[in-house]
């Protein structure tokens, strides 16, 4: 899959107990410059993205999160279809985790996520999806408007998305009918490939070769770290290997590259996939791409061997921690997961000095 030698093989737990600590000297990496903090872009949407962007802020104040614009459900797709704009609510839920804990930013962050509740048009629509759809009919400029509605929350990160222009998912789905288990049919929309029945072959974009964001494009480019996933497989996470300026990016840029494992199978698009089966699937759509490291929440692992054989063909190393909530639901904790980042951080170092 790759000509990158391997430079671990073999499993490492990561230490997870207590709040994640300020980062510090990556062996073998230049003494970085005091204050100074790593350059990290989270990519992903969903709930997924906003797990690891809220364990990410904990960390580092240099962080940027590039989110998959193809929702098509909801009061996204609503706007969507109404007013031919991006779908916004995927960029909400990524600013709405990069606020603050203090009273101002879990204030906004609740306000932004506010759904009404009616007998009429508003219902079901997100305040945010409607503040950020005004700015960008105000301000004509995706990235302006949510650079703006950032610095009305005191975001701790900038938002961007990944491309300007409204995307469809297609998915190649094999026993979408369970009458034809052996036919492969063409699933439309993200909402739709969510939780469709059947076997996932592939996805695609429409347009199939949509532009990508440049900012995006710079910032992937100029990071430090790269962390990709978890979330919706390939609703959330595949989607940015087919914006063929952003995977570009990813292939040639010197930052290190995580990718963190989702706790369990969405129902429906993942059933039953083991962590080594989301890897192939990942390596399937992106070949060229290279990986540093693979996070998995230990409990998550049942075979730990053909994780480390999937994440090799990568030249990955694999690095298992406690990462889910205490609670029994399938949700990353964003104090044990910035703990597990932290210390992938400060193992793994980086290409090249730390700015």
């Amino acid at each position: 899959m790759t000509g990158r030698t391997p430079r671990l093989g073999r499993l490492r737990r990561v230490p997870s107990e207590g709040r994640a600590s300020r980062p510090v000297e990556a062996r073998g990496a230049r003494p970085r410059r005091r204050g100074t903090q790593p350059k990290v872009v989270a990519l992903g949407g969903g709930m997924g993205l906003s797990a690891s962007l809220a364990a990410l802020r904990r960390i580092t104040g240099d962080l940027t999160a590039v989110v998959t614009v193809a929702d098509d459900g909801g009061s996204s797709g609503r706007l969507r279809d109404e007013l031919g704009v991006l779908p916004p609510g995927d960029l909400r839920k990524a600013l709405a985790a990069l606020c603050g804990d203090d009273d101002w930013g879990q204030t906004w962050s609740r306000v932004i996520q506010h759904r009404f509740q009616s007998q009429g048009e508003i219902n079901g629509h997100a305040v945010g999806n409607l503040l950020i759809v005004a700015l960008w009919e105000q301000l004509g400029d995706h990235v302006q408007a949510l650079d703006l509605v950032g610095k009305l929350l005191g975001a701790h990160g900038r938002v961007l998305p990944m491309s300007a222009v409204p995307l469809e998912l297609q998915a190649l789905v094999k026993g979408h009918d369970p009458r034809r288990p052996e036919d492969v049919d063409t699933v439309r929309g993200q909402a739709t490939v969510a939780l469709t029945p059947g076997d996932v072959q592939s996805v695609h974009l429409v347009p199939h070769d949509p532009p990508a964001v440049p900012e995006a494009v710079a910032a992937v480019l100029d990071a430090d770290w790269v962390v990709l996933g978890p979330g919706s497989w390939f609703s959330s996470v595949i989607p940015h290997l087919l914006v063929p300026e952003l995977l570009n990016a990813l292939i040639e840029t010197k930052a290190r590259r995580v990718l963190s494992l989702n706790l369990a199978p969405q129902p429906g698009e993942t059933d039953g996939f083991s962590p080594q089966r989301h890897l192939e699937v990942l390596g399937r759509h992106a070949p060229k791409l290279a990986l540093d490291v693979v996070l998995a929440d230990e409990a998550a692992v049942p075979d730990r061997d053909s994780l480390t054989d999937a994440a090799t063909r990568f030249g990955a190393a694999v690095e298992l921690a406690k990462v889910a909530r205490t609670d029994g639901t399938p949700r990353h904790d964003p104090e044990l997961l910035a703990a597990a980042y932290d210390r992938i951080f400060r193992m793994h170092g980086r290409i090249g000095p730390w700015r």
